[in-house]
Parts: C-alpha cells; sequence; structure tokens
C-alpha cells in the first residue's frame, strides 16, 4: 500500500459547535501556510465554493505551496439557496445549479491535476414522516449526480454517505445505498467517498464497507476519522475503533491501496498543525503494525473463524 496524507482545507480553519468557538477564522492562504507545516503531508483536499473567491489566485497558492490536490470537495449545503435541497432540491432551478456547480468543480479538478471532485450531499434528506416524496427525491439524487458526472470522463465523481446531519435522515445513509446509487446512475467515473466516521455513525464495520466497494471498482477515495459511533465526532484515527482501523488497514495492503487518505478532524484543544502532524504520524503507525502481522497466517485465522486464536495471534504479534 502506498499511502498518500491530505487534510480538508475546512479543518484548518474555523471549528465551532452550537456553544463555543475552538478555532478562528482563517483566509485561504492563513490555510495553506498552516498545511505547509504539518510534518508529513503531501495534499489538500480544497473546497469549492469557498475556497475559490478568486478561483485562479486558489491554484496559484496550491501550486506555489509545493502540496498536490487529493480532491475538490463539492459543497453543497452551505449556501442559503441550499435549505430544502441542492441535488433533491423541490426547485427545478436548485437542483440545475448544483449540476453546475458540480461541472464547475470538475473542471477546477482537472486543472488541479486532481481529477477527483468529491461531494456528501447532506442537505438533501429529511426530517419527518410525510416530508418528501421519497421515490421522486431519490429519482432526482441519480438524475442529477449522472448529469453532473457525465460533463466530464477524465474527471471522476466521488459521493460521500453519511446517517444524519443536518438532516435527521439523509438521502445517502450508508454504503449500500451509496452503491445501489452507483449502480443506477451507471456510469464508470461515479464511486464513493469512504468516510470512517460515517461508517461508524451507520452502525457499519467500515473494513468489510471497503471490500464491497473495493469489489464492484467503487471505492473512490478515504477520509479518516474516529468517533463512538453515536455522532460524527471527527476525532483522531484509531483513538475509539483500534481494532477496526488496523483491519482496515489490514484490507488496504491486500488490496494494495494507492488513492489519498484525506483527514477531517476537529482541533478542539492545540492547535491544527499538532493535530495532523500527529494525525500522519499515527497513520504511518497503523500501517507499520499491519506490516507486523504475516498475512497468510492471519488470512488462515480469518478463514478459520474463531475469534480466539485470531486475537491471541494480533495481540501477540503486535507486542
Amino acid at each position: 500500500m502506498k499511502i498518500k496524507h491530505s487534510v480538508i482545507t475546512g479543518f484548518l480553519g474555523k471549528q465551532v459547535d452550537r456553544f463555543t468557538e475552538y478555532q478562528p477564522s482563517r483566509t485561504f492562504a492563513e490555510k495553506v501556510a498552516l498545511a505547509q507545516k504539518v510534518v508529513g503531508l503531501q495534499g489538500l483536499e480544497v473546497v469549492y465554493p469557498v475556497d475559490f473567491e478568486n478561483v485562479q489566485g486558489t491554484i496559484k497558492l496550491v501550486r506555489d505551496s509545493g502540496l498536490k490536490v487529493s480532491a475538490v470537495n463539492l459543497n453543497l449545503k452551505q449556501d442559503v439557496k441550499w435549505r430544502r435541497g441542492s441535488l433533491t432540491a423541490p426547485q427545478a432551478r436548485i437542483r440545475a445549479d448544483a449540476v453546475a456547480d458540480m461541472h464547475t468543480a470538475m473542471d477546477i479538478a482537472a486543472e488541479m491535476g486532481a481529477n477527483l471532485v468529491t461531494c456528501c450531499p447532506l442537505i438533501d434528506g429529511h426530517d419527518y414522516a410525510f416530508q418528501i416524496d421519497y421515490a421522486e427525491r431519490w429519482r432526482w439524487l441519480v438524475e442529477g449526480v449522472r448529469e453532473g458526472a457525465k460533463h466530464r470522463g477524465d474527471v471522476r465523481v466521488s459521493m460521500e454517505y453519511k446517517s444524519a446531519e443536518p438532516r435527521t435522515r439523509t438521502i445517502l445513509p450508508d454504503a449500500g445505498r451509496a452503491l445501489h446509487m452507483c449502480y443506477q446512475v451507471g456510469l464508470a467515473n461515479v464511486g464513493v467517498t469512504l468516510d470512517l466516521g460515517h461508517a461508524f455513525a451507520a452502525a457499519e464495520a467500515p473494513a468489510e464497507s471497503l471490500c464491497l466497494l473495493a469489489d464492484v471498482g467503487k471505492l473512490f477515495y478515504i477520509h479518516l476519522n474516529d468517533n463512538p459511533g453515536d455522532w460524527d465526532w471527527d476525532m483522531l484515527p484509531a483513538s475509539v475503533h483500534f481494532w477496526d482501523f488496523l483491519e482496515v488497514f489490514y484490507y488496504l495492503n491486500q488490496l494494495r491501496w494507492e488513492g489519498w487518505f484525506a483527514y477531517d478532524i476537529v482541533t478542539k484543544q492545540g492547535d491544527p498543525v499538532e493535530t495532523f502532524s500527529s494525525t500522519v504520524k499515527i497513520v504511518n503507525a497503523l500501517d507499520a503494525l499491519v506490516q507486523k502481522l504475516d498475512p497468510a497466517k492471519l488470512g488462515a485465522l480469518i478463514k478459520a473463524g474463531i475469534p480466539a486464536p485470531t486475537f491471541e495471534y494480533l495481540v501477540t504479534a503486535l507486542l
């Protein structure tokens, strides 16, 4: 496996919850300057449109930084016009705006050498029973993603699933629904972003989701963060689910993954440079731990399916 480390630029800027502020607002130039100080960081996941008030200025800043672009993150939730939805908004003109934004993000991704747009349609979903026509909204999602992604075949569109927030139920809540969407869209350049925190919140075993996505060539991109499973807290990788992370890395090595890892972690204490420098070291250490395991022996234990000898081997091999 070849690891490439990236950070979502939004997590280098203002961080707030409903009660307090943890990190101040920062300009895009300030975010890039912070990223340059993160030890081992190789790339940025830039966010459209918030990072692109001046498109050519943003492109130049990133190029001058020496960092690559892992993906362009298409944000279809922040603007007030998305309040009732983006790709599934009840107004056709709003849905058309979302598709147009996807086209723009794809063009920018190609110009920046990323050739990947990731999008989590969080504003699309519902809060109450009898609030929406489910079949109609799903049809709009499939049509919108298809219309957006067919803009250019040299850029991949990676749709990210999440069970809730800001809607109590989002339209793309889990890996199964994301794969169903890919099947219905029917385009080779449409796949899925696996966010481990979102997988935990959806009560998934992320290694299983990873294998299902990879089996049909739809694992396009990975976000690494952790949480206890009750909410998307964006915590440090493996700080809660150590064994799940180790299992993910085991299977990524089996798959010879060479894509990006992008980090979305909230810095509540300390500073983002420290947070993401530690994240890079944690991720590298997890991969080093997997290298200590004999894949033939572990594979045989997995095939036998008896947990006791498997965990005896894991713990003793790692210690």
